[in-house]
């Protein structure tokens, strides 16, 4: 029979939401036999790895490869949003490109938002889990989700999951958690299939336009993959209005 050994865990600022009340910031004790990779005992936790950036293990910066040892004290950080951990070992690549995005079947209000704000977020209400999965390792997407279990998925590098569950709040919620805010492009996406809207010539669409439509605008777009046709109407004010409001709450303190 394997001897049981113990090591400290303290897990900060929003990591502890994933922790039961009594666990919450301050330090636990997790029993283990062997020499675990130090990813297991935060799972078990019901931490995600894809939630984790920094880990201290006796004072030192560790990747996931660490094995556990007896004793060990170690320290687990979310993703810090103003201090530079560049010199600290990195848990995986840096995103350096504009962020893409896969959502689970439980934010397709979410992904309509996202994409009229110009982010490329693939999304369908029929995907499932191993789709979500595939999709985020072979292109290289980040999963957002509100089932903490998907990412859990070992394939799954970059992953989030989203607190709250009102739209209005999510999408803040995202802007801020990947600091987007300079990344929007407005109305750079279609609503419904995740295309890029083209210029179009009226003429080719005219046969398609409600008679006040082809009366009132001359200018228009189509999307490239689903075809739809947008245009500057009325409802681009409070498109726009409701655009504002979230810049807004993403820079509040």
């Amino acid at each position: 029979m394997k001897p049981e050994y113990t090591a400290e865990f303290r897990f900060y600022a929003e990591l502890n939401d994933f922790l039961p009340p009594m666990q919450c910031k301050r330090t636990v004790r997790y029993r283990f036999s062997g020499h675990p990779g130090i990813k297991d005992p935060i799972e078990a936790f019901g931490v995600p790895h894809t939630e984790v950036e920094l880990l201290i293990v006796n004072g030192e910066s560790v990747g996931f490869d660490y094995q556990l040892q007896v004793g060990d004290r170690v320290a687990v950080y979310p993703v810090f949003k103003s201090l530079d951990t560049t010199p600290l070992l990195r848990l995986r690549e840096k995103i350096v490109h504009k962020p893409r995005f896969v959502l689970d079947v439980n934010l397709g209000k979410l992904a309509k938002l996202m994409r009229m704000l110009g982010f490329d977020c693939l999304y369908r209400n029929d995907f499932h889990d191993k789709e979500v999965v595939n999709i985020a390792v072979t292109e290289h997407r980040i999963v957002l989700t509100r089932d903490r279990r998907l990412l859990f998925a070992k394939n799954i590098s970059y992953g989030y999951w989203v607190r709250a569950v009102d739209v209005e709040s999510q999408i803040v919620e995202v802007l801020r958690r990947f600091d987007l805010r300079c990344s929007i492009q407005p109305f750079a996406r279609c609503l419904v299939c995740n295309g890029e809207p083209v210029p179009v010539a009226k003429a080719d669409i005219l046969d398609r336009l409600e008679p006040k439509t082809r009366l009132y605008y001359e200018v228009f777009y189509q999307c490239a993959d689903c075809r739809r046709i947008y245009w500057e109407g009325s409802h681009m004010e409070n498109m726009r209005r409701r655009l504002a409001g979230f810049l807004f709450a993403v820079t509040e303190t």
